[in-house]
């Protein structure tokens, strides 16, 4: 099983491409050397992952050739949209500019964000659903996440593997053990994109993440991001030259103050000065921040938003806060599904055309018909996690993580089943 269709390069100018997939023309960054027109590849994140063997892509190809096109129309079917109904004109009037691509005031999006009503919900939906689709048309990305350790020094109030729960059993997996779980997850399982994850942990140093980093790009090739936290400008360049690509580091809040309030000892703008860092440096960027943190305003998610947009962020990731029992937030109420929904709905309308939105696991855990809500409401990416059971129930962020003890292969067969429920397929590059 593969999480990307092979795609048949058409051009090459330098060290971009153009890729055809059954005459649809998309574009990607190549950095292998000896690749020819005419050479079929997988790609992800907007990169060029690996060639593929003729014969092969040609019979994955025969597979997936009718079933591309009958999912291109459920997919549209389902983001089709009409605003000629009997609404708050005001609401219409900002939805009928958002679906224009018309740039809206700031006034306009909280309005959206305080949105109450279930049918008004919808519509916003529809609406980020629909521009999702004519922007990029039904791909969607499927990344596989490593979480190679849950030690942390820091101590987050909201997050169960910080260094405040003292009940944690810790773990530290050691290189082989990271490296089989890759190899397993490219080789086996078919990922062409892996998140290596962890807390801060000082247990290893930035030569030993720049090599297992370099060891996977080399012997399992695949888009690398990483989330080990702040490791340091320089630990950033290191491992971008060991070859990694994408950075997921969440801001957690544009508040400065609540910012402090949740992160004690920590910096806000040095968290900023790492994903600005960053994106300098050529990774894409997956940021965002919680939504459901007390005393946290309308306005703020709002600025949120725009921040996670400043800081280029490739892949947009706004997750639900969902108290820990061993956390100083503990007794802390849990926000609503459709609180959300509406973050995921107003980033699409908000965000460049050709940004991911990502369904977070976090979401997953609190309902799981938010899945394939979130996936109607503008989102088009998601993670599956391919950590090892024995070690995955102690990545303990939030109780009771979704797939926290289902094998990868159940995993894949309900991903699977869900996306073609509603018309995506894997093809991850920006449309010409």
């Amino acid at each position: 099983m593969c999480y990307a269709i092979p795609g048949r390069v058409e051009k090459i100018e330098d060290n971009k491409v153009i890729v055809d997939y059954f005459g649809e023309k998309r574009k990607a960054l190549n950095e292998l050397t000896r690749l020819n027109v005419g050479d079929y590849i997988y790609a992800q994140g907007g990169y060029v992952v690996t060639r593929i063997p003729s014969e092969e892509a040609e019979s994955i190809l025969a597979l997936w050739k009718e079933e591309f096109f009958n999912l291109q129309e459920v997919d549209l079917k389902l983001s089709r949209l009409s605003l000629n109904q009997e609404k708050d004109s005001k609401l219409l009037g900002i939805l009928d500019k958002a679906s224009q691509s018309k740039l809206l005031t700031k006034d306009q999006i909280l309005y959206l964000l305080e949105l109450k009503d279930t049918n008004e919900l919808e519509l916003l939906y529809k609406t980020a659903n629909f521009l999702r689709q004519r922007n990029n048309k039904n791909s969607c990305c499927v990344h596989g996440i490593i979480e190679i350790s849950n030690y942390c020094r820091q101590g987050c109030h909201y997050c169960g593997i910080s260094n405040n729960n003292k009940e944690l059993k810790r773990y530290r997996m050691t290189q082989d053990q990271i490296l089989e779980a890759a190899k397993e997850a490219v080789e086996v399982y078919g990922f062409k994109s892996l998140v290596l994850q962890s807390g801060e942990d000082a247990g290893y140093s930035i030569d030993e993440l720049a090599e297992i980093v370099k060891k996977i790009k080399e012997d399992f090739p695949s888009l690398i991001f990483i989330s080990f936290g702040e490791i340091g400008l320089e630990g950033l360049e290191k491992l971008y030259q060991a070859g990694a690509r994408g950075l997921l580091m969440r801001f957690e809040t544009s508040n400065p103050h609540l910012y402090q309030q949740v992160h004690p000892g920590m910096n806000f703008e040095s968290r900023l000065k790492h994903l600005q860092k960053a994106y300098s440096l050529g990774y894409l960027i997956l940021t965002g921040s919680l939504i459901g943190l007390a005393g946290q305003r309308t306005e703020d998610i709002l600025n949120d938003i725009f921040l996670a947009s400043r800081l280029n962020a490739e892949m947009f990731s706004f997750g639900p806060f969902i108290p820990h029992p061993h956390t100083p937030l503990a007794n802390q109420s849990q926000v609503q599904v459709d609180e959300v929904l509406k973050v995921l709905a107003v980033s699409r309308i908000v965000a460049k055309p050709d940004a991911k939105i990502l369904l977070t696991t976090a979401l997953e855990t609190l309902n799981k018909e938010a899945s394939k809500r979130a996936l109607l409401a503008g989102a088009n990416s998601l993670m599956l996690n391919v950590t090892p059971l024995s070690y995955r129930p102690l990545y303990s962020i939030y109780p009771n993580r979704a797939h926290e003890t289902e094998e990868i292969t159940a995993q894949i067969e309900s991903t699977l089943s869900l996306l073609r429920s509603i018309g995506r397929a894997p093809t991850d590059l920006e449309v010409i």
